[in-house]
């Protein structure tokens, strides 16, 4: 049996050629005491309050409600809503003005009275009602938005109900905002109803009013907004039904002599409805219409309207 051969001794050029052993590390960095942090990520029980479905739908209202005024966002969502507010308060503000710096006798001449005063803001009416609803209720259907608020606590119902507070929220700021502070202006400068029955009186005046006009303006707002999705499309239908519907109801009523057709104007109705709660003499085309007509009109827009945007939505089909 033969022994192995001897193993060869390493080439020189080879082991200088070699890379060097890297060098063993040592002990770990020493980490200071005060810069570690514990964080608890368990399970927390909710202290705060609970509002349920009440504040859910109070919450929606006013988050809608800062959305449609533009607050919190850029300035171009800011311009057309300063600009309604603007319109529907400086001629109040101008009124006060007068009254304060004109004699008496002539302030009395100049300032309108409460009922008229809507023919000053009836273009910031005009412009809100055809404006909110459609921000609110179709960008939320284009967004997908609709199906991430029925996935919390809010129904269709409930969703419903928080768009409607807030489209008529807003429509208030115009409709019942600006004759409330003529009223208080004027008041203070001397020149407000006598005694507080007068008052208490315009004022229950003032605030039906507004609610009817709101009423109305608000269940075509959101009448049109259920049925396009497309927020343009809506803006444009609900210019067209109230200017459309006014053109009807003064051509109707001249060609067939029938001064209570006038109802059919979602222009003038309101209007004219106002004059009748102030028990002041409306335009002359409305001295021969009947106030029963025109309550039931009304009462009816405002009916069907909620009722068509609720059959809208019961019908329509949310992914989640």
């Amino acid at each position: 049996m033969t022994a192995p051969p001897p193993t060869p001794p390493p080439d020189p050029r080879l082991a200088a050629s070699a890379p060097a052993p890297a060098p063993r590390p040592t002990s770990a960095p020493a980490v200071d005491a005060g810069d570690a942090r514990i964080h608890d990520r368990g399970y927390r029980r909710y202290d705060g309050e609970r509002t349920g479905v009440r504040g859910a739908i109070r919450t929606l209202a006013v988050h809608s409600m800062r959305r449609a005024l533009g607050l919190r966002r850029s300035a171009r969502h800011k311009i057309l809503p300063i600009m309604v507010v603007l319109f529907a308060y400086l001629p109040g503000t101008a009124f006060v003005g007068a009254a304060a710096l004109l004699p008496d006798d002539i302030a009395d001449a100049f300032l309108p009275s409460y009922a008229d005063y809507y023919g000053f803001i009836i273009a910031a009416i005009f412009l809100f009602t055809a404006f909110v609803a459609p921000e609110l209720l179709c960008t939320d259907r284009r967004t997908g938005m609709l199906g991430v608020y029925l996935a919390s606590p809010l129904d269709r119902r409930t969703y419903l109900a928080g768009k409607g507070l807030a489209t008529a929220g807003i429509l208030a700021l115009v409709t019942t905002g600006p004759p409330l502070l003529l009223l208080i202006a004027l008041s203070l400068e001397g020149s407000g109803p006598e005694g507080w029955t007068a008052a208490v009186q315009l004022l229950w005046r003032i605030i039906a009013s507004g609610l009817v006009v709101t009423g109305i303006y608000t269940a075509i707002s959101l009448a049109v907004s259920a049925t396009t999705d497309r927020k343009g499309a809506a803006m444009a239908s609900i210019v067209g039904i109230i200017v459309g519907s006014s053109v009807v109801g003064v051509t109707l009523a001249e060609t067939l002599n029938r001064p209570n057709l006038r109802v059919i104007s979602l222009l003038g109705l309101p209007q004219a409805l106002v004059h009748r709660i102030h028990d002041e003499v409306p335009n002359p085309e409305w001295i021969d219409v009947d106030t029963t007509p025109m309550v039931l009109v009304a009462l009816g827009v405002t009916v069907l309207g909620l009722a068509w945007t609720w059959d809208r939505y019961r019908r329509l089909t949310v992914r989640r």
